[in-house]
């Protein structure tokens, strides 16, 4: 049986209808009924076959505004990049020492990022990390001798896309607490990276549906003529 909640939040929510990015925001703040900061999911369903290789999208995307959430950041680095690490703020470092935690049980965290040179060994670790959507991976940007950069962002709100087997998407733009405008800002510039990662492959149109809610929350469906219109 439904919540009472979710039932009069539901009744909210016109699915027969698309809303713009401005009234889904509205929507769902005027639906927000929880004690605790929600946070806002984005979900797109993208015109591409992900059972063609060349059709794949994923990426990532710094938000201008942040993600508000604490993210707990891994890095596999040695020398003078394991110091630019620390440096950035990464919250565990190491090598050898970290590898062996993690085939002990420790995931903790909710970033991995790799210099290029100690791939070798973290790849042993692919059973782990890649079921979880850990492992480092260069089309990312999570496998780099730019670490500085990649910590510094990831802290700032960097959040990775990827397309699901269904050619689907799922990630999160912010918190229910921001500014409308900052809300916007992340989500705008969220569909703009994943528009420009669109195949060249892909014809038709892109964005078939865009969803945002919140944790707690039901739904909002966006107007993709709006979105497929995006430069």
């Amino acid at each position: 049986m439904k919540a009472k909640r979710v039932i009069e939040n539901t009744k909210l929510v016109d699915k027969t209808r698309r809303y713009s990015i401005d009234e889904a925001i509205d929507v769902m703040k005027a639906t927000k009924k929880t004690k605790f900061n929600e946070t806002v999911e984005i979900a797109m369903s993208l015109g591409v076959d992900p059972k063609k290789s060349d059709q794949m999208v994923r990426g990532a995307a710094t938000l201008p505004n942040g993600t508000g959430k604490t993210v707990k950041i891994l890095v596999f680095a040695n020398g003078d990049k394991a110091k630019e690490a620390e440096e950035a703020g990464a919250d565990f470092i190491g090598e050898d020492d970290i590898i062996e935690k993690i085939t002990k049980g420790f995931i903790d965290f909710d970033l991995a990022i790799s210099t290029p040179d100690l791939m070798k060994k973290v790849g042993k670790l692919g059973k782990i990390l890649g079921v979880r959507g850990l492992m480092p991976n260069p089309k990312v940007g999570t496998v780099t001798n730019d670490i500085k950069k990649v910590v510094s962002e990831a802290k700032k709100g960097r959040v990775q896309f990827k397309l699901d087997k269904n050619g689907n998407i799922h990630t999160i733009v912010g918190k229910i607490s921001f500014e409308k405008d900052k809300l916007k800002e992340n989500i705008l510039y969220l569909l703009t990276e994943v528009k420009r990662a669109k195949p060249q492959s892909a014809k038709g149109t892109y964005f078939k549906s865009v969803t945002l809610s919140t944790t707690m929350g039901v739904g909002v469906p966006l107007n993709t003529a709006e979105i497929n219109s995006l430069k």
